[in-house]
């Protein structure tokens, strides 16, 4: 969960104990797993409270995080989220290769780390993702893809929408069982002409390594029932309709 200093604490709960009365009533009809989804939903609502309306209309936003194992179709389902609901797509791939190939101030920090053999630091990137935001003003939301990989990216995406008066509505995770993502590649690897698509060892440790980096990330949202697992299973259109039940339902 996003680690919070005395003055973010105060900004972002300080005026929850003047609306408490209005949310009384409603806990006390819930379940106790209903009560936990609530008061998880409150602070994005309260992130509202005393910012200018043209912020406080970004809580209308749909900002998706999708996740999806190497062959999963995630890239296919990703374009079509975007087209069906008016997304913002936002690759980090995409954005290493703007920042860097203009070379721009980020993107020359990026390199000079990159060159050197070392990770770029994620205020880097999170750097490269506010100015991919802040030059679409108008959008109706963002999905996030390739993004955050980490609980310390996750907590630093939560800060920069916290900022703009908004917050991730969902992570949505494709779920395809190992079986079916190795033979998908081998297939895939019969005409990409990618070496690593023939190798199943190769294959298998690609999908041990997505395990490894998103499951951390999928359960620090699951603390405040954002997370959720969609069967990726079956045609393109019968993914992308229990994805749209996901997004409707957010």
């Amino acid at each position: 969960m996003m680690k919070l200093t005395a003055p973010r604490f105060s900004r972002i709960f300080g005026n929850f104990f003047i609306f408490a009365p209005l949310f009384k009533k409603k806990q006390v009809a819930k379940t106790v797993g209903q009560q936990a989804t609530h008061w998880f939903s409150i602070p994005c609502a309260l992130s509202a409270v005393n910012r200018p309306p043209s912020t406080v209309n970004r809580l209308k936003m749909t900002n998706l995080i999708l996740f999806g194992p190497p062959g999963s179709g995630k890239g296919t389902q990703a374009a079509k989220l975007v087209e069906k609901y008016k997304l913002l797509h936002i690759s980090t791939g995409d954005l290493f290769r703007y920042e860097m190939g203009n070379n721009t101030p980020l993107g020359q920090q990026a390199k000079s780390y990159i060159e050197k053999g070392e990770l770029v630091p994620d205020s880097v990137t999170i750097g490269m993702l506010k100015n991919k935001v802040d030059a679409n003003p108008g959008v109706n939301g963002f999905i996030f893809d390739g993004f955050p990989r980490t609980v310390a990216q996750a907590e630093a995406l939560d800060v920069l929408l916290d900022e703009m008066g908004t917050c991730i509505s969902g992570l949505i995770a494709l779920d395809v069982n190992d079986e079916e993502i190795t033979q998908r590649i081998l297939l895939r690897g019969k005409t990409s002409g990618r070496a690593d698509d023939n190798d199943e060892s190769i294959i298998r440790n690609r999908i041990e390594v997505y395990k490894n980096e998103t499951t951390p990330v999928f359960d620090h949202y699951a603390e405040s029932d954002k997370s959720m697992k969609i069967n990726g299973m079956g045609s393109i259109e019968e993914i992308f309709a229990r994805l749209c039940s996901a997004v409707d339902s957010l």
